[in-house]
C-alpha cells in the first residue's frame, strides 16, 4: 500500500531521521502532537536511553511525540496501534466493509479509546492507511 504524506510530514519524518537515525514510515501531523509509525524493532533506537532522544524532539517541536510500531499482518498491526491496552485478540472481517474487532481486557478499554477518543481514531486512520481496515471496533 503507498501512503501520500504531505511535505509538513515529510519534514517531520527527516527531523525525526537526523535526531534518531531510525526513519518513520508514516507521520501523522495535529495540532499538538506528531504520531510516527516506526519500523518492527527499531523502537528502542526511536525512544532512545530513558525516553531521552524521544522527550528532546518534543522540546524541539513544542509538541507531544507518539510512537507507534509497525507489524507484519493487520492483526498484529492493529494490536499494535492501540498499545498499551491489553489485546487479546483481533478479527479481521472481509464481508463487506473490511472492519477489525478487537477484544480489548474491560478495565483497558479506556486506554484503547484514549482521551477524547484519540488513540482508537489514530489507529482507524494509520489502519486504513495501511492495511485497507476501514474500521476498528472494540469487544
Amino acid at each position: 500500500m503507498r501512503v501520500t504524506l504531505s511535505d509538513e510530514a515529510r519534514r517531520y519524518i527527516g527531523l525525526f531521521d537526523e535526531e534518531t537515525d531510525v526513519s518513520p514510515k508514516d507521520c501523522l501531523v495535529e495540532s499538538d502532537r506528531i504520531v510516527f509509525l516506526i519500523p518492527a524493532g527499531e523502537m528502542a533506537d526511536a525512544i532512545g536511553p530513558d525516553g531521552h532522544t524521544v522527550k528532546q524532539i518534543e522540546r524541539k517541536l513544542d509538541r507531544e511525540i507518539e510512537l507507534i510500531a509497525d507489524a507484519d499482518t493487520p492483526e498484529a498491526f492493529v494490536e499494535s496501534t492501540l498499545a498499551p491496552a491489553a489485546v487479546r485478540g483481533v478479527t479481521i472481517s472481509e464481508q463487506g466493509d473490511r472492519v477489525a474487532y478487537v477484544e480489548v481486557v474491560e478495565d483497558d478499554r479506556g486506554i484503547a479509546i484514549g482521551s477524547d477518543g484519540r488513540r482508537i481514531e489514530t489507529a482507524r486512520e494509520l489502519a486504513e492507511r495501511h492495511h485497507d481496515i476501514d474500521d476498528i471496533q472494540l469487544t
